[in-house]
């Protein structure tokens, strides 16, 4: 072969090399390129897992209030149904029950809890507290006589605490029409304990200014109760009541289903406390809307107004 011949063979014999060695210096670019795509989905995974986790056991206070262990579906609807519809006759048998009136007549603002033309009846309580607990009963039963409620769930009060896992229902996320008052209230924490919370349980939800003024307005002598300052409840600033209206032994140890069929039995203890509060509370929110409705207002509770 000539040196013509043989150096046109080593320069094609080079690029060809040339060309390999680029070639595999482009493949080796993909797969590390490739690499570091599948290490970031890998970490992108993981960031996604961790997160999911996250939001999956995060604290009740960010997606719902305490733990309930209460009735749901087809029973929580019964349970809220039976509750919310405690008959004329049985309040009106019940009477004042076993309720030692607790309501004090204020002489507060009535301008500062109105709103729409009409009186506003404010709860301030918490969802670990057991007197809140038996005062929410009494609550829905009487303003169901005035309106109607949506959204009520079932929670227990606090394991940890006196009177543990008194069975109840929360405000949180429900909501209350009527044509003749306005309802608002504040859980202020959930019934889940909280080391680095000043209350010592998750915390829930925060009144306004001008809730705070008026509950702290009151929330000293000669208003404030030996159980505390919680369940607080001002009936259009013109009746106070702060403390337990019974003690929540009377429901010791009873179902969400049984308290709401005993409510309906005028016989039961949880009848003579829950009914007799509930009337009380009726005949304080009749006096805010003028004994109106006439359903409400029965001559029955008209009689525990001159008590208020």
């Amino acid at each position: 072969m000539g040196r013509a011949s043989r150096t046109k063979v080593d320069s094609s014999r080079r690029e060809k090399i040339a060309a390999q060695r680029a070639a595999a210096r482009r493949a080796e670019k993909r797969r590390r390129i490739l690499l570091a795509s599948g290490s970031v989905l890998v970490v992108i995974a993981v960031v996604l897992t961790f997160v999911i986790i996250k939001l999956n056991s995060k604290s009740p206070a960010a997606t719902a209030s305490g733990a309930s262990n209460g009735p749901t579906g087809a029973a929580l609807t019964s349970v809220v149904d039976k509750t919310t519809s405690v008959s004329p006759s049985t309040l009106d048998t019940v009477g004042a029950g076993t309720f030692a009136n607790k309501i004090q007549t204020i002489s507060g603002n009535p301008a500062l809890l109105k709103s729409g033309g009409k009186p506003e009846m404010l709860y301030i309580g918490a969802e670990y507290c057991p007197y809140c607990g038996v005062t929410r009963w009494a609550m829905i039963v009487a303003l169901s006589r005035f309106g109607t409620f949506s959204g009520l769930h079932t929670v227990h009060s606090s394991s940890t605490d006196v009177y543990a896992n008194t069975p109840t229902f929360s405000f949180y996320k429900s909501a209350y029409t009527s044509k003749y008052l306005n309802f608002t209230s504040v859980e202020l924490t959930t019934n889940v304990a909280d080391a680095s919370s000043s209350s010592g349980y998750v915390p829930l939800q925060t009144p306004t200014a001008a809730q705070a003024a008026i509950e702290n307005k009151y929330d000293v002598a000669p208003y404030t109760s030996e159980n505390g300052s919680i369940p607080f409840v001002d009936f259009g600033n013109k009746y106070l009541m702060i403390g337990t209206p019974f003690l929540p032994s009377v429901l010791d140890g009873m179902s969400w289903s049984t308290i709401a069929s005993d409510l309906n039995n005028p016989n039961s203890a949880a009848a003579k406390a829950v009914d007799g509060t509930a009337n009380y509370f009726t005949a304080a929110i009749c006096k805010m809307t003028g004994n109106q409705p006439a359903s409400a207002c029965t001559p029955a509770v008209q009689s525990l107004e001159s008590k208020l």
